[in-house]
């Protein structure tokens, strides 16, 4: 075994494949979408963390450091600006599923 381990590159999250339409979804649709954007939440969070460690192992003591740490962040900051993106169009329609009731 050599000095690095092997590591498998970070997963990037994947956004639930549809939002539901407030006007026309039934509760168990709009509930459905909610556990699955709550797992959405958890995976950018876990990339974070996977990214983190990423760089630790790869770039330790190296002079890449900031170079890898700079790359890092721009994924996840890619990441998270995608959750936040999904998440507001998933909360417009929650209050549009609301107004129906």
């Amino acid at each position: 075994v050599g000095l690095f381990a092997p590591h498998a590159d970070c997963a990037y999250p994947k956004a639930p494949a549809s939002i539901p339409d407030g006007k026309t979804a039934s509760e168990p649709d709009m509930v459905a979408a909610m556990t699955a954007f709550k797992a959405y939440d958890a995976e950018v969070k876990s990339f974070g963390a996977c990214l983190e460690q990423e760089t630790k192992d790869k770039a330790a003591g190296t002079a890449q450091l900031m170079q890898l740490k700079t790359m890092q962040t721009k994924k996840l900051n890619a990441a998270v600006e995608e959750l936040q993106s999904k998440a507001k169009e998933f909360n417009e329609q929650v209050r549009i599923f609301k107004a129906r009731g």
